[in-house]
């Protein structure tokens, strides 16, 4: 049995494009300008690498975080529709603030609203992101739930999912994006179902923080 599962890897190995001496492309201009600039790529100039991916762009509107994002969002290989959804997110995050911009009284209060809906995209997600989290430990017979620190990939994670469940909650007559719309203004505001959400599971953690001795059992 073992034997059969190792000759299959080796065998999807064999039959990979790439070898393992093959790194990972840089294909974004920023990428490149930074290697420019350290001097980095005159030392990589005889490395091989993959080809760039067929989802890769260097479209200057391209953005890491809102690619992750949309493929949170999207649900059984929709692709398309999921881009669309965030589109329309944008979209109503953009006309929410110009609207609000537009009705302010003075120059001091539009100089307050933030209207580049990339920002307040990329603000809520941070502003989402937990500290800390809890993971149940057993001891004794007795499960604790013990604080622990959460790494930055499970926080980026957890902040949008948060955002994505909180825009699929009641009420259902409301259009999708028009709810996420709101969560990410009111989160980047500091405010918002999924900043109240956090807030608890910190004070979760605080009030395990004496079974926090646990996660080095």
């Amino acid at each position: 049995m073992l034997r059969g599962r190792l000759l299959s890897v080796i065998s999807a190995r064999q039959m990979a494009m790439f070898g393992p001496e093959f790194k990972e492309p840089h294909f974004r201009k920023s990428e490149l300008e930074e290697l420019q600039k350290t001097g980095e790529i005159s030392k990589i100039g005889h490395i091989p690498f993959k080809a760039a991916p067929s989802a890769a762009t260097v479209s200057p509107l391209y953005d890491p975080l809102l690619e992750k994002f949309t493929n949170y969002v999207m649900r059984k290989g929709e692709k398309q529709l999921a881009r669309d959804l965030m589109a329309k997110t944008l979209q109503s995050v953009k006309r929410i603030q110009v609207q609000k911009y537009n009705a302010a009284q003075t120059e001091e209060e539009k100089a307050e609203i933030e209207i580049n809906a990339m920002k307040i995209f990329h603000k809520a997600v941070e502003n989402c992101k937990p500290l800390l989290t809890l993971t149940p430990v057993k001891k004794g017979g007795a499960t604790y739930q013990v604080p622990i620190n959460i790494t930055a990939e499970k926080a980026s994670f957890t902040s949008m999912n948060w955002l994505i469940e909180a825009a699929k909650s009641p009420p259902k007559d409301a259009r999708f994006y028009n709810k996420l719309a709101h969560e990410l203004i009111n989160a980047a505001a500091g405010t918002g179902k999924v900043i109240k959400r956090k807030q608890e599971l910190h004070k979760q953690c605080e009030a395990n923080r004496a079974y926090a001795h646990y996660r080095w059992g």
